[in-house]
């Protein structure tokens, strides 16, 4: 006779899993992450600080699994558009790196490079990534598509669209209305496809 086993403790609660990043995300745009604390944001939250170290094993793993869900909150679908799918991801990526202490927090992260190296480690893999194989897939598809040239570099336009806010924001310069249209126009040229 098989017994099966007893499963330990109760399933965890979606609501406490998302009150957790939530909470995470109000102290960080309140402090900054070097502000941040666990006790801060399981007050916040409402919850134990056991409850959140049950999830996450330390604060560089709960900031950047909240940043991660605020990121694909509102996270537009590709439409097939190559142009208007562009965009959108650009002004999808401004807004998110443009909320409270967005800029202030990648600052931290280089800044902790070398004595928080998981910081890093879990902030490209959680955010830098899944933002660039967005892009990236949308120019394949738009490749495979026939719209872009054999040989064009997607992995050099994918630097571009990501770096262009960057040189914009770090130049100190005022961010045009159609700044995502330009670099997108701009970029899709060089791929063989010109803007409208």
């Amino acid at each position: 006779m098989t017994r099966r086993k007893k499963e330990r403790g109760r399933p965890r609660s979606p609501e406490v899993d998302l009150g957790i990043l939530r909470a995470a995300m109000r102290v960080m745009a309140r402090k900054g992450y070097a502000g941040m604390t666990i006790d801060e944001v399981a007050a916040e939250a409402r919850v134990s600080r056991p409850t959140i170290y049950l999830r996450y094993p330390g604060k560089a793993e709960l900031a950047t699994a909240a940043l991660a869900a605020y990121r694909a909150r509102g996270r537009p679908d590709e439409t097939g558009d190559t142009r208007a799918d562009l965009i959108s991801r650009l002004r999808h990526f401004r807004k998110g790196i443009e909320r409270p202490f967005g800029m202030a927090m990648l600052g931290s992260v280089l800044t902790e490079e070398h004595s928080t190296p998981e910081l890093l480690a879990l902030w490209r893999e959680r955010l830098v990534k899944p933002r660039r194989a967005e892009l990236r897939e949308v120019l394949e598809h738009a490749r495979a598509r026939g719209e872009l040239r054999e040989g064009g570099d997607v992995e050099a336009a994918v630097n571009m669209l990501v770096g262009s806010y960057y040189a914009q924001y770090l130049a100190g310069n005022p961010f045009p209305d159609d700044w995502p249209e330009a670099v997108v126009d701009t970029i899709l040229a060089g791929l063989g496809q010109p803007g409208p």
